[in-house]
């Protein structure tokens, strides 16, 4: 796809997504979304252009850090409950609960019983959100074996793609096989009728933003509510003590005028 096509079309959806706030303003609705996949997938991409035209109050982004000394000693969906949204939200999970299914069994930072204590009564946990009203939708980035390890290598060689380089990008490509093991765990057991997963065909960035936003508006049930009222007011009158222009005293140096 031609650049100029591509920006064409993610305007066309990123308009689409201001009548999705409007609309979820007015009805309170309440949406989550999910987005996992596997390391260098593009999940940030897709996110940056959703948000890109949208209130950060409305789209909020949820990228949740290792959890503290004080939260693993909690229930394990105790931190991801306190971050759903209230009437009127759309939160989107940069990676999710489902750290469980796969990350940290192959890292080994849970035991196999927290595993499938987790595998087991996950799709309860997303029934009782559906049940409540909740909108849910989940997205998997799938991208192959040879373009992740394309994009390692760009974000190896390029200076300002480095800080997106963790230990555990390395680790997440060294054991490819192990991920992909309980991916395919991870989807017999969590793909539901309520939840399903929407896979993501992610080797191309461009399309793949498309597609899933495409598909994100084609799952929510909104309706475009129009703008009263977008009209200037009249300027009131200038009161006679009210000097004409401010007075500033430091610029800016206009270096690129």
């Amino acid at each position: 796809m031609k650049d100029e096509d591509y920006e064409k079309e993610l305007r066309k959806l990123q308009t689409e997504l201001v009548k999705v706030q409007r609309w979820v303003v007015e009805t309170k609705a309440r949406i989550v979304v999910i987005f996992e996949g596997r390391d260098a997938a593009g999940k940030g991409g897709v996110i940056r252009r959703i948000t890109e035209r949208v209130s950060p109050r409305i789209f909020r982004i949820n990228a949740l850090p290792a959890p503290s000394e004080k939260e693993k000693t909690q229930l394990y969906f105790q931190r991801y409950i306190a971050r759903l949204p209230a009437g009127g939200e759309i939160i989107l999970f940069d990676r999710s609960w489902y750290n469980r299914a796969i990350v940290e069994p192959v890292m080994g930072f849970c035991t196999s019983d927290e595993y499938e204590h987790f595998i087991t009564t996950v799709s309860g946990v997303e029934a009782a959100l559906v049940r409540d009203g909740i909108i849910l939708i989940k997205y998997f980035f799938d991208v192959s074996q040879k373009e992740q390890e394309k994009r390692f290598l760009k974000r190896i060689n390029d200076p300002m793609r480095q800080w997106k380089l963790s230990p555990m990008d390395f680790e997440s490509y060294s054991r490819w096989w192990d991920y992909t093991k309980y991916i395919d765990k991870m989807m017999a057991a969590t793909d539901t009728e309520f939840a399903p997963w929407n896979i993501v065909k992610a080797d191309d960035k461009q399309e793949a933003r498309l597609n899933c936003i495409s598909h994100l508006l084609s799952v929510i049930p909104y309706e475009e509510i129009p703008y009263d009222g977008l009209e200037l007011p009249k300027v009131r009158k200038k009161d006679k003590d009210i000097p004409d222009k401010p007075v500033f005293r430091h610029y800016v140096p206009e270096k690129f005028k």
